[in-house]
């Protein structure tokens, strides 16, 4: 393995959203930094870039305005140097497409020099003085290198969560949302179409196919086992959850309290937008003009407990909970919508020496984003991603990403570059 002998400050592990951000912060600042990512280019969950849906967050929420509004990788540099300023002021949208997100980070990602993408990270390594050895394959040829850091950043995101009793099938019949827009084209030639799942990609799933159901023919299911097809919780005092001053009251709070806490807090971020289901509910109503019949069922209060290949269709095992019934349901075509889950590398859980884990396998964090380890040492190991557990709700949401750049980058550079204040919101969760 070839050994680069120049040393980082800080490498980070995967450039989606949240060490691009990261990246573009340090960017402007005097640190040596290199970011590693397996794709051949940025991709934010090219599967759900539905034409017509939007970002859930106002653009404010990019990568560097909430910390710096003059760092030259914002949105409205992006859409100035895209030459679309006035199209933009005209559109008079605090919110933007969501395509227009992945265009605007993909742009930012080419003109930061530390992003190397097409290059995995496959190991890392604490050396005798605390700094560490990053090792990492390049995927087009195989070839891998090592490199040398004082401190690592992870950022390795999600992966689609598929439940157990939906595995084993053929992907192109059983799969996740995240495949959707790659796969959605097999839909159209099938009898039966099953959504399975509930919060905001069940929802725009159903919504295009449903677009599509009258045209190409196919009866369409929805099941999942909440109680109903709830909206997001998206008043303006329940969005200050996702703010600074709430990792303040929920940090400190024992590991049991948080995870009673966090699993209470679904409509906060995994319900559906109330626009989303409003454009459902009209689409199915003005189907029905004149009496024309809707081949479409929503069936909430139902969990799909099996699946199993039966004369060229699928017929899945559905339970109602609330009424005891069990019964049988065929399909040709399953879209599962139940979310996705921290991706934690296996390297990760090889450093079990000197970081620590909780009871369920999850890495401890330290309020400021360092893994907390079992001994003293100079430089950190920061995590930017997989830290609901231990962060909150709000560790997803792309508004507070640039917040922890914030912490992440003062630290770093061992000062206080970016300002965090006391407060941020109005009310008070101690």
């Amino acid at each position: 393995m070839e050994q680069q002998q120049e040393t980082f400050d800080v490498i980070g592990v995967g450039i989606g959203p949240f060490n691009l951000s990261l990246a573009a912060l340090l960017d402007t600042q005097d640190v040596k930094a290199a970011f590693f990512e397996q794709k051949s280019e940025f991709a934010w969950h090219p599967g759900m870039l539905i034409e017509g849906t939007k970002l859930q967050v106002p653009f404010l929420a990019d990568l560097v305005t909430m910390a710096d509004p003059t760092n030259p990788h914002s949105f409205l540099n992006y859409i100035s140097q895209q030459g679309r300023m006035y199209q933009f002021y005209i559109l008079q949208r605090l919110d933007i497409p969501r395509r227009e997100y992945n265009d605007y980070c993909n742009w930012a990602s080419k003109r930061i020099e530390s992003c190397r993408f097409g290059e995995k990270v496959t190991g890392i390594h604490r050396l005798e003085d605390g700094s560490h050895r990053v090792d990492v394959r390049e995927e087009a040829t195989g070839s891998e290198k090592s490199f040398f850091t004082k401190h690592v950043v992870l950022g390795t995101g999600s992966t689609p969560a598929l439940p157990k009793a939906l595995q084993g099938m053929p992907e192109e019949d059983v799969f996740h949302t995240a495949d959707f827009e790659i796969q959605r084209h097999t839909c159209r030639d099938a009898n039966r179409v099953t959504v399975v799942g509930s919060g905001q990609s069940a929802a725009e799933a159903f919504r295009e196919l449903l677009k599509e159901q009258r045209t190409c023919g196919f009866s369409l299911d929805w099941i999942t086992r909440s109680p109903g097809f709830a909206s997001m919780e998206e008043s303006k005092l329940n969005l200050e959850h996702f703010s600074p001053d709430y990792i303040d009251y929920y940090y400190p709070l024992s590991q049991e309290k948080k995870d009673e806490i966090f699993a209470s807090q679904g409509l906060y971020y995994k319900g559906i937008s109330e626009h989303t289901i409003n454009e459902i509910y009209n689409m199915m109503y003005e189907y029905t003009v004149g009496g024309e019949e809707l081949d479409v069922r929503l069936l909430p209060l139902t969990k799909v407990t099996g699946i199993e290949q039966k004369d060229g269709e699928y017929e899945l095992t559905c339970h109602h909970y609330q009424k005891e019934d069990t019964y049988s349901k065929r399909t040709d075509k399953v879209i599962v919508a139940t979310g996705y889950q921290p991706n934690v590398p296996e390297f990760v859980h090889d450093l079990s020496d000197i970081i620590e884990f909780d009871e369920y396998g999850r890495f401890k964090v330290t309020k400021d984003y360092r893994l907390v380890e079992k001994g003293e040492n100079p430089y950190d190991i920061f995590a930017n991603s997989g830290i609901t557990h231990t962060h909150g709700v709000g560790s997803t949401n792309l508004g507070l990403a640039v917040f922890r750049s914030k912490v992440i980058v003062n630290q770093l550079l061992g000062e206080e570059v970016y300002t965090v204040q006391d407060s941020y919101v109005f009310q008070s969760f101690e």
